[in-house]
């Protein structure tokens, strides 16, 4: 039997963002583990258009390209980590949107996060992706990574959080492995 697959979500797609070190960070981390398989997913890499299919995600008909191809990427996952910004107390538009595409490929999957920003750390865009997913029945991980003043942290295009983050991070992926474990 395969270990599950968890996605590593980077929520923005903006230039100058540090999401994809952060998102980088974390997976160096949790390949550790044995017990699940980490995939790194940039939305950047998936560029959607503002929401444009004719049918609700509900349907599952899905008349575009761009996201018949994210319904496999997404399809694919057992569990989710969030990797966010906060934006004006909230998350990316990008992230949303791409949320808001599917249906059926989030149902019941775990979601955990992993937020960053200035002095509230990214937990407000936390807050409010969490009824967004509560809508999926997405089990929420709330052992959270939360990173403030992450640009901080920021070495010649890695990101390196003081230790205690690792130790925030360990938390959450065993956390995660519980949520899929169905403890």
């Amino acid at each position: 039997m395969s270990a599950p697959r968890i996605q590593v979500i980077v929520g923005s797609v903006r230039e100058g963002r540090i999401g994809r070190a952060v998102a980088d960070w974390f997976t160096a981390i949790a390949s550790a583990r044995g017990d699940l398989s980490f995939e790194t997913v940039d939305l950047r890499d998936h560029p959607l258009p503002l929401f444009d299919e004719p049918h609700h995600p509900r349907s599952g008909i899905y008349t575009r390209d761009t996201t018949r191809a994210w319904s496999q990427v997404i399809g694919r996952a057992d569990g989710f980590v969030f990797v966010t910004p906060e934006y004006n107390h909230s998350y990316p538009a990008s992230l949303k949107n791409a949320i808001d595409y599917l249906n059926a490929e989030w149902v019941g999957k775990p979601a955990a996060f992993i937020s960053y920003g200035g002095v509230s750390a990214g937990t407000r865009a936390v807050e409010a992706l969490l009824p967004v997913l509560a809508c999926f029945d997405m089990p929420l991980v709330m052992q959270q990574v939360n990173l403030p003043f992450a640009g901080q942290s920021m070495t010649e295009g890695r990101f390196a959080p003081p230790p205690v983050q690792e130790t925030s991070a360990r938390a959450l992926i065993d956390a995660l492995a519980a949520r899929l474990a169905g403890r």
